[in-house]
């Protein structure tokens, strides 16, 4: 049976390049950074390496400006708190939009409880944010806006840049999280104008464990760990120094390889969706079509009168690896606030699937998986009272409604009669 894995927008295969430069620092240079002899030397030059690359990769001006954190929830963590703490003289106001991250959203949440309030913005049924309500949700209290790069469950790329002006113009530091797509899409923080930036190399084929803070120097944030002075200060903790020198080698891996790397997923996830889109009836693309609208590695699908669990089961024992949901609450089965923010019908987002291609992908891969879903959307929908009531014009259809009381077969019927004519 093929194996196809199409979740690598929670993790990604580690390099055999990434893995290597690792390798020393598990056994020969295992010094701590913060230590005063040779040993600690040897791996303080690779922090400052590793550092060097992740500020190449997405346009810093200084490696000073790259922190290291033990991953992307950290990072949103540190990015939102650290700010706001930093800064609640100035007033207890955050903005964010209906999208975000769960990361995001929990922070804010618990902020919240501390006397904290936030904006949310709305989105269009897209997801891609509304610019003028970001701009009327900004007060003299606001303190800061958080926006991802693209969204996690249904990859709109969102108007970062002009958010970034709305943001500089009012004198508030904007967070862009950049967690799906780092790796993929170009990211130049300074074209952004944005304060903070977060990624995890685990996304772009380096390892787990270790998570970036992008801070310019200009904007003000307290820790969050109280330790030591590790990371200027900013978050205490001893380095993971072999998953920083790992990822410093997949950043730079990835700066290099970008343009190759998103055309060839812009190509298989056309060639993906026109033929889901052509095999099955009644299945919806969540978000914008592909195009520069939206990042070349996400698919998000809505397949009608079925259920995303019994999806994601069947698609897993046909060895495709897919998600139902964002990583960070697809165990709890609970339908994503994306999908409830983009205004996509309850029984829509029920059934509901995230397909996140990677380099190593094929166009046989793609094929494979629109005939295998194919097989297992008939095989689920002969098994669902939902179908059986549609069929029987019970029911009608969010997708293309024909009418309650009309059978599936007279509308078919119909159809091609109208066809022939």
């Amino acid at each position: 049976m093929r194996q196809v894995y199409l979740d690598h927008q929670s993790a990604t295969p580690l390099l055999p390049e990434v893995f290597e430069a690792m390798r020393p620092y598990f056994t020969d240079f295992f010094g701590n950074a913060s230590s005063l002899h040779q040993h600690g030397l040897r791996v303080r030059d690779a922090l400052k390496t590793a550092r060097q690359q992740m500020a190449a990769l997405i346009n810093a001006e200084s490696e000073e400006e790259i922190f290291f954190t033990s991953d992307g929830t950290e990072s949103s963590n540190l990015a939102i708190k650290g700010v706001a703490y930093a800064n609640e003289r100035k007033g207890k106001h955050l903005v964010i939009s209906a999208t975000e991250h769960p990361a995001v959203v929990n922070s804010v949440e618990f902020l919240e409880k501390q006397g904290w309030t936030c904006t949310r913005v709305p989105v269009d049924p897209e997801g891609r944010v509304n610019l003028a309500a970001l701009q009327a949700a900004l007060t003299p209290q606001t303190v800061l806006v958080a926006l991802h790069h693209v969204n996690h469950d249904i990859g709109t790329i969102q108007p970062v840049i002009e958010a970034g002006r709305i943001c500089a113009q009012a004198g508030v530091p904007l967070y862009v999280d950049c967690e799906a797509s780092a790796g993929w899409l170009p990211i130049d923080v300074r074209q952004f104008g944005a304060a903070l930036v977060s990624f995890s190399p685990h996304r772009f084929y380096g390892p787990k464990g270790v998570g970036v803070l992008y801070r310019n120097k200009r904007a003000r944030i307290v820790s969050i760990l109280h330790g030591g002075v590790q990371e200027g200060g900013r978050r205490a903790g001893t380095e993971n120094i072999p998953a920083i020198v790992g990822a410093g080698v997949a950043a730079e891996i990835a700066r290099t390889e970008l343009p190759s790397r998103a055309a060839h997923v812009a190509h298989l996830q056309k060639r993906l969706w026109d033929g889901l889109s052509t095999r099955i009836p009644f299945i919806k693309l969540n978000g914008p079509v592909p195009g520069p609208d939206r990042a070349p590695t996400n698919i998000n699908i809505s397949t009608e009168f079925i259920e995303g669990e019994g999806q994601l089961l069947l698609c897993d024992m046909n060895g495709i690896a897919v998600a139902s949901g964002s990583s960070c609450v697809s165990k709890s089965l609970k339908i994503s606030h994306v999908l409830s923010a983009i205004g996509l019908d309850h029984a829509l987002a029920q059934g509901n699937l995230i397909l996140s291609l990677g380099k190593d992908n094929s166009e046989e891969d793609m094929d494979y998986v629109v005939e295998a879903f194919a097989r297992i959307v008939t095989k689920l929908r002969a098994m669902s009272p939902m179908w059986d009531e549609f069929e029987k014009g019970v029911i009608d259809s969010v997708i293309a409604p024909r009418g309650i009381g009309k059978s599936f077969s007279q509308h078919a019927a119909e159809v091609s009669g109208k066809a022939a004519h």
